[in-house]
């Protein structure tokens, strides 16, 4: 397999290729559509879901030479040197490296020039939040009054550090943190034609772990197909991100419930061989408590498509149920694991803050006689 940054290799190139948010593209298209477009856009949301590639395709909705439009060519110069990042009339800013006022000085200076190429000279500024307060005060009195063939798109993931006289003055789209089952499902598409050896299993849990965003999930596919040669299983992922398999989570819960000390420290330090991902390893037992919590006042629900797997969850399910004696037991399992994994920056080791926090969980239950705690494994 060719060597490539699948991130960028499938970054939308037009809006109905954009995974999820739809009502974003919706009431853009209808801004394209309908020829009414306001001066300046804020795109506001969490990394990877989408903003500084909305904001280029909406970039080239309105330089098309096509015209104004919500479906541009592709083809014509001007979307083609936008695709590529050398479209004349289109200026993109990092605010992170270039947040100084003698920046946006120089970049609001060149405002008084009318466009080269398109209809509209277009300001994209990308993490806008990151710009000095010197900076927002020039970036304000140019928003207040733009000249009629300037647009401005704002991106941000911290909306909240924005001066409000700024987004007041700016059309703002919120973008959500894409489901688990939209990820799945663009990965689905991306291994089918690159032809990566998958299952639904693996593409779920590399949705799980990008946390919403598609760069993310891409990222990690790309890493995984790389070190698997074109193959991509659950187990290969763990090994890679270094994440706990299912087996470690029920193994551990096991000897929590059992006031099994020994068994619990033996099974860290197997985790330790394979991995350092101590957080992983708490989320993990977090995620599996839930699932233990949900599948006892529900039926077992259908996580997991693969039938085997399907059975094996649920005799890990009443194995571990069959140790408590109520719910309320998980609730103070799961709120002291919790409580570990907050205070897990705070711990000489992270490895001693989770033993700590299991040691927790174990102690919650025993008899008030330490000659009840089992040591043998």
């Amino acid at each position: 397999m060719q060597n490539f940054a699948l991130a960028r290799k499938w970054r939308p190139i037009s809006f109905k290729e954009i995974s999820g948010q739809q009502h974003v593209v919706k009431s853009i298209s209808n801004c394209l559509s309908k020829g009414k477009l306001h001066h300046s856009y804020l795109f506001s949301g969490s990394h990877g879901t989408g903003k500084t590639t909305i904001a280029r395709i909406f970039s080239k909705g309105m330089s098309c030479k096509l015209g104004v439009t919500d479906q541009p060519c592709n083809k014509c110069e001007n979307c083609i040197e936008i695709n590529h990042g050398s479209f004349v009339d289109l200026v993109e800013i990092d605010a992170a490296s270039q947040s100084k006022i003698e920046h946006m000085k120089e970049i609001l200076d060149n405002l008084q020039y009318l466009p080269t190429k398109g209809k509209f000279k277009i300001f994209l500024i990308d993490e806008v939040h990151m710009l000095s307060r010197y900076s927002f005060n020039a970036l304000l009195k140019k928003l207040e009054e733009p000249p009629r063939h300037i647009k401005f798109l704002l991106a941000t993931t911290n909306p909240e550090k924005l001066p409000s006289t700024i987004v007041s003055r700016c059309l703002h789209f919120k973008l959500d943190a894409l489901s688990e089952k939209e990820i799945s499902k663009r990965l689905e598409e991306v291994f089918s034609y690159e032809k990566v050896d998958h299952d639904m299993s693996s593409r779920k849990l590399i949705a799980k772990l990008s946390g919403g965003s598609l760069r993310d999930a891409l990222n990690i596919s790309e890493q995984v197909i790389s070190i698997g040669k074109g193959k991509i299983s659950t187990d290969l992922i763990s090994d890679i991100v270094g994440i706990p398999n299912e087996d470690y989570p029920f193994q551990i819960m096991r000897s929590i419930v059992k006031n099994n000390f020994k068994k619990m420290m033996f099974l860290i330090e197997q985790f330790s061989k394979r991995s350092d991902n101590w957080e992983g390893l708490l989320m993990g037992l977090l995620s599996f408590i839930h699932k233990i919590i949900v599948a006892s006042l529900t039926q077992f629900h259908d996580e997991y498509n693969d039938r085997k797997k399907l059975l094996k969850f649920e005799e890990n399910v009443k194995n571990i149920l069959s140790l408590i004696v109520s719910l309320d037991d998980l609730y103070i399992y799961y709120q002291n694991i919790l409580i570990g994994k907050k205070d897990l920056p705070f711990s000489p080791t992270k490895r001693i803050g989770v033993e700590i926090a299991l040691c927790k969980a174990i102690t919650k239950f025993i008899p008030s006689s330490s000659n009840d705690l089992e040591f043998t494994s």
